[in-house]
């Protein structure tokens, strides 16, 4: 088997998500996975709507739309604290309810339709790299074997092989307090009804599962490991703790501990190795965020890993992977353990909690926090001059699905001229833009009916915007020239441009 360009080590969503986008951009990548079979299990159970927007950019929204309900709200550090969606800015205002194993089988099913290699039962044991390259040494199934790729991906969760072998740091603080978790079912009906309940012992919150509920409560003692397994016994005990009363439970199907670290990578690019999802960071459990900011990080790393492979990057593209996504896993870290800290038990915090739940209740904090929690509000900073201002709300942000028309009268929208993982120009004026961008990026001289200002509009691969002109602030074609050499280099990229809606 010829040896891949891309190695990304771990199958769960960051890895097959990477993988996918760098197969999309034609790049040849290989999947070693350590556990030979997926376990089955779900920490997570859902997609927020920064995930859904990504996923409808690469066509395959429906895919995921089609497994489990949406919901127009969710929590913040208190399930009877509830934010509302609907006045996001987003196209999705809405929690998609699928749980992570289903999600994993679908972007495996993505990842293999574009010809990714999936190998499993395959431990990386060593990692060296050197100016060329990197070689990974993993335990397979047939015996040791050694496999040299131009970069390595380290995709393999929060004890990842990939940071460690690669001498990367992982700052941060460790786990103080625990969460036990069982996915069982009350043997009693109505004993342990949905939602939360307070006991003298404590909280307990019960989450409808597909056959089951999943329960959750606080650990009554820290473990002294961490990786001691959690037995039936034990949850039950913790269970009748907190509710002060013995509700019986049906064998468990499965039983977990988590914590409440939080940790982030010092560098998110060593060289030729880096790192993506729980591998780079993580966090309090508040929210469920971590499928989702896994995939958030692959979409930003995918295309401008596939461009430095095939030697079309500009200087610093893959630098500016660290850049956006180190401060963006900062800001996860820092709501969750806002979050953690006020959906404690810590009876100081009672007042805080009063007021943030009046807060909230105020539109404006309100979206502030909903688009903070979903990842819709995540803004990435552009070079100056890519907006009149500065100030435009879409520059650095996901871009609107605008409805545009091509000069032909073909209709089209603007998630759909991302299917290809592609750049994109928008031109609204005058053919200037599009003709400075032909050969970098696709281009589309449309009308747009949804913003009739806008005058030429450039979006990433990853659907974020690089650079805006409006007929009220109009931008000169210069600063798109900027824009696009600093995302795409100086005009000798192999990207096509289409002067028809793009299929």
């Amino acid at each position: 088997m010829a040896e891949p360009p891309v190695l990304v080590v771990g199958a769960g969503p960051a890895g097959l998500m990477t993988a996918a986008e760098l197969a999309l951009a034609g790049v040849p990548v290989t999947i070693l996975e350590r556990h030979p079979s997926h376990p089955g299990h779900s920490r997570g159970f859902n997609l927020n709507p920064y995930s859904l927007e990504v996923l409808d950019r690469r066509g395959i929204v429906d895919r995921f739309l089609a497994e489990g309900p949406t919901v127009p709200y969710t929590m913040f550090a208190d399930p009877r604290l509830l934010l509302d969606l609907t006045a996001m800015a987003a196209g999705h205002r809405h929690v998609l309810g699928i749980a992570q194993a289903r999600v994993e089988e679908l972007l495996a099913d993505r990842a293999t339709e574009l010809g990714v290699r999936i190998s499993r039962g395959h431990e990386v044991t060593a990692l060296e790299q050197d100016e060329d390259g990197v070689t990974v040494t993993a335990r397979t199934p047939e015996g040791e074997r050694r496999i040299r790729a131009a970069y390595v991906a380290g995709c393999d969760g929060s004890r990842s092989a990939v940071r460690k072998l690669a001498g990367i740091g992982f700052p941060g603080t460790p786990a103080t307090r625990y969460t036990i978790l069982a996915d069982a079912e009350p043997k009693v009906a109505g004993d342990l009804p949905l939602g939360v309940t307070t006991g003298p012992g404590g909280a307990v919150l019960v989450i409808p599962r597909p056959g089951y509920v999943r329960i959750v409560v606080k650990d009554p003692a820290a473990p002294e490991d961490r990786d001691e397994p959690v037995t039936a016994e034990y949850f039950q005990a913790a269970l009748d703790q907190a509710l002060g009363r013995h509700v019986p439970l049906s064998p468990p199907r499965w039983l977990s501990r988590f914590g409440d670290a939080a940790r982030l990578a010092d560098r998110f690019v060593a060289g030729r190795v880096v790192l993506a999802g729980d591998a780079a960071h993580i966090h309090p459990p508040a929210g469920a965020l971590g499928v989702n900011v896994a995939l958030a990080d692959a979409v930003n790393l995918g295309w401008k890993l596939a461009a430095t492979v095939q030697g079309r990057a500009p200087d610093g593209l893959l630098d500016s992977y660290h850049a956006e996504r180190h401060a963006a896993g900062a800001a996860v870290l820092r709501y969750t353990q806002a979050q953690a800290l006020l959906g404690g038990d810590d009876e100081r915090l009672a007042p805080l909690r009063e007021l943030i739940t009046e807060l909230t209740a105020l539109a404006p904090v309100n979206r502030h926090l909903a688009e903070a929690v979903t990842g819709i509000g995540t803004r990435y900073a552009m070079p100056s001059g890519s907006a009149a201002g500065e100030d435009h709300p879409w520059l650095g942000r996901l871009a609107p699905d605008l409805k545009l028309t091509g000069l032909d009268g073909t209709p089209t929208g603007l998630a759909a001229l991302l299917r290809a993982g592609r750049g994109v120009l928008v031109d609204c004026a005058d053919g200037t833009f599009a003709a400075a961008a032909a050969g970098r990026v696709d281009t589309l001289r449309a009308r747009c009916a949804d913003e009739p200002g806008l005058a030429g509009l450039l979006v990433r691969p990853d659907g974020h915007t690089a650079w805006v002109s409006t007929t009220r602030d109009p931008m000169p074609p210069a600063t798109l020239e900027h824009a696009l050499t600093t995302w795409f280099g100086a005009g000798e990229g192999k990207i096509s441009a289409c002067e028809t809606p793009c299929r």
